[in-house]
């Protein structure tokens, strides 16, 4: 059924006249008339009875209804794709591991500020399966620690880097020197968080370059449980220099890992098959506010 005809119905049978309908709609009197007569055509029987007097049918008050509601419908749609399209309203999922999430608090704050009627959906999962769910598009962005697998339609942007800490109680972490080795680190007995962790694989992996085997005391899947064995005089938390900053360091002594210098790198990374306006958005704001390293392709 079209749309239009619907339209010029419509408006005649409110205004009821036809003069009056073609005014307004900008049209000739008998264009009204034609694109009814097709629309009765269409329905099968007449709309309108033409006896003197403007009088629907039954159908015709049915159509007119309907028409009412589907017009209505069409003007709500419009409007709903402007505002879409104009970043006013939408949906954007994330996916945010736990360690990472406080990185990104002030731009889910300037985002939230700027586009209030965006529905932010955030996912807490281990960074692994945040690549898993962006390659599927069930998330539309998200954030890793590198090295991140590389996949078609996958773009990565590194937004953050920061030196890893070795944290223990006092008296642990022997020697004057101002950074410690990862082969003095693999004499000493560590608790790291749990295998799930991007931070604890890219610390195994920086180990096995170096050709020493850590001593892994225990694992947690929380960092401020690390800090507490740590402080205990259990073993050394291997932790992120914004992590280490934030804990009470009253007993606890702490050195940046060094031989190499190991950095834990935080990535932004989204499917590029799958974009939208909110995506679009949640970029700009990252990329202007976290700064970092980004493919050409994206464009801002």
């Amino acid at each position: 059924m079209d749309i239009r005809s619907l339209r010029y119905f419509t408006e005649t049978v409110r205004l009821g006249s036809f003069t009056e309908a073609a005014r307004l709609l900008g049209v000739t009197q008998s264009t009204i008339s034609k694109m009814i007569r097709q629309l009765e055509d269409e329905v099968g029987e007449p709309l309108l009875l033409r006896d003197g007097h403007f009088t629907l049918t039954d159908t015709g008050g049915v159509v007119y209804e309907r028409g009412r509601e589907i017009l209505s419908a069409m003007e709500r749609l419009k409007l709903e794709i402007r505002e879409t399209q104009s970043v006013a309203r939408g949906t954007l999922a994330l996916g945010m591991p736990p360690m990472i999430n406080m990185l990104f608090t002030e731009a889910l704050k300037q985002f939230r500020e700027k586009y209030p009627r965006i529905e932010l959906k955030l996912h807490e999962h281990t960074g692994q399966e945040i690549e898993h769910l962006v390659a599927k598009g069930e998330l539309a962005a998200g954030m890793t620690v590198l090295p991140v697998e590389a996949q078609p339609d996958i773009a990565v942007a590194r937004v953050a880097s920061h030196r890893i800490w070795a944290v223990a109680a006092a008296g642990m972490l022997k020697g004057g020197a101002e950074t410690i080795g990862l082969r003095s680190l693999a004499q000493l007995p560590l608790v790291l968080l749990n295998d799930d962790f991007a931070l604890t694989r890219m610390l195994r992996r920086h180990f096995g370059k170096a050709g020493v085997e850590p001593r892994i005391a225990a694992q947690s899947g929380q960092w401020d449980w690390t800090v507490a064995m740590a402080r205990a005089g259990m073993g050394v938390a291997l932790l992120p220099e914004p992590f280490v900053d934030r804990i009470h360091t009253e007993g606890l002594a702490r050195k940046p890992v060094s031989q190499p210098d190991v950095q834990w790198e935080i990535a932004l990374l989204w499917n590029e098959r799958r974009g939208s306006h909110a995506l679009n958005a949640w970029l700009d704001i990252c990329r202007e506010r976290l700064g970092g390293e980004w493919p050409d392709t994206r464009q801002p």
